[in-house]
């Protein structure tokens, strides 16, 4: 096992009516910004709970913070909780809406431009506090101190990690989760799927209790998202569902261990250019990334395949047996209704060669050129990962 350090701020907020304990969370001279994304919270209702919550609070609201979000848009959040002297940012929604409050709350105190914040790296200072209540459960973003932001106007998505900008408290009723349309609940759970590969699908360190803590999230996930489609107000199932997201990248799983991340650092780049779903992103990537990285990860394919997904390989050479895994992850995505082709999806009038192309190209741009646990994932690997993807 390798050397860590590990320390998770959040509180969690778990189960039915937790909304109720927000206002005891918040400063006494709370000025909010309650951020939220294209109003689908004031049909449902969870809207009116949070302002219910909130009262007594001077509340400023900011809507439009869209899936994947923009530069531009947060742009204009930063605007506003600077004109209106905000103290506390309140975000209402999945990860999209969550990443887009850490990137204000780094941007509301910073002198400079921004984005040099993703692109560069740059140093922010005295970001503000983050609450969050969770209504798309995929990303973990609620618990930890990640987000990634896209720049429209240089077809770019770019992340930053700081334990300043984490929740210090997140809502989690599964309850709030009922009225997700099944597209997202796909999404949701072959999200939170990959997140946990990206920390497990590596080489063997020795970690056992990671190992089995990863297969357990794997498994549950494997087990309950088709019942989530089947039976979206089941509250257990969207309960187990919920907490398997945010275990999935709370930080729990990846200490100790080697991580990846080439298979996100590629789909980025779909999304950037393309807007697919980051979700489809990793579904396209990650059985092709697995075929031309198998022979450095064949030991945690082989362990996936046996442990997670039960497999017995009776009679199969190695070869075979890692081919069995990979087609095992394909068909739960696929199960799950999420593409893993390519050629599935609108490239916008491109190509599959051009759309290659244009990958390449932004990923070169961005620095993306040393990918994966052993930083053996070049340009021309990419490649042929996308070509296998199309």
């Amino acid at each position: 096992m390798l050397n860590f350090t590990f320390k998770n701020q959040t509180e969690i907020l778990f189960g039915k009516g937790q909304i109720k304990k927000v206002s005891d969370r918040l400063p006494d001279d709370a000025r909010v910004l309650l951020l939220y994304g294209g109003g689908s919270i004031k049909k449902n209702g969870i809207y009116d709970q949070v302002l219910t919550a909130l009262n007594g609070n001077e509340v400023t609201e900011f809507s439009g913070v869209e899936p994947n979000p923009s530069y531009e848009t947060l742009i204009e959040a930063v605007e506003l909780a600077r004109e209106k002297s905000v103290n506390f940012i309140l975000a209402v929604g999945g990860g999209s809406v969550i990443d887009g409050a850490k990137f204000v709350a780094a941007a509301v105190n910073f002198d400079g431009e921004p984005w040099d914040i993703l692109a560069k790296g740059a140093s922010f200072y005295d970001p503000l506090p983050i609450g969050a209540v969770l209504t798309l459960p995929a990303t973990g973003s609620e618990s930890n101190g990640n987000s990634v932001v896209t720049k429209k106007a240089t077809s770019q998505k770019l992340g930053f990690s700081s334990e300043t900008v984490q929740p210090q408290f997140a809502v989690l009723d599964p309850e709030y989760t009922f009225s997700l349309p099944k597209k997202q609940i796909s999404n949701g759970v072959v999200d939170a799927f990959v997140h946990v590969i990206e920390q497990y699908l590596t080489y063997p360190v020795n970690a056992p209790i990671q190992d089995r803590f990863a297969e357990g999230i794997l498994q549950t996930l494997i087990e309950e998202g088709p019942k989530g489609l089947a039976n979206p107000e089941d509250y257990d199932v969207r309960a187990n569902i919920m907490w398997s997201a945010t275990m999935a990248l709370n930080g729990l799983i990846g200490r100790g261990v080697p991580q990846d991340w080439a298979t996100h650092m590629i789909g980025h780049e779909l999304t950037a250019l393309y807007n697919l779903d980051h979700a489809q992103t990793l579904a396209i990537v990650l059985p092709a990334l697995m075929q031309v990285q198998q022979e450095q990860k064949k030991e945690k394919i082989l362990q996936l395949g046996r442990r997670v997904f039960g497999l017995t390989f009776t009679g199969a050479t190695e070869q075979q047996a890692i081919r069995e895994t990979i087609f095992a992850v394909t068909q739960f995505f696929e199960g799950m209704g999420v593409k893993t082709k390519m050629s599935d999806y609108d490239l916008q009038g491109d190509t599959l060669d051009q759309a290659i192309d244009r990958i390449i190209d932004n990923l070169d741009k961005n620095g993306m050129t040393k990918l994966g646990e052993h930083g053996d994932i070049d340009l021309a690997k990419t490649r042929d990962i996308l070509s296998l993807a199309k």
